[in-house]
């Protein structure tokens, strides 16, 4: 997984995979998730992501099996 945040775009995109992308869906306003042909989640790209996100300078990340 990759978190990018530009600063000159304003915008935040975590890469969840590095599969083609086939298909992109605005989910909520700003928000777009982009998806492979097989129907996987590739990324998600958060326009104007300091409107929307608390602490862009803080993002942290945990990995782990859910319980």
């Amino acid at each position: 997984m990759k978190i990018k945040y530009n600063e000159e775009t304003d915008s935040l995109v975590v890469n969840f995979c590095e599969k083609e992308i086939d298909d992109s869906e605005e989910i909520r306003p700003g928000v777009i998730a982009d998806f492979a042909g097989d129907g996987t989640l590739v990324s998600i790209e958060v326009l104007r992501a300091s409107k929307k996100i608390e602490s862009l300078d803080e993002i942290t990340y945990n990995f782990g099996k859910a319980s």
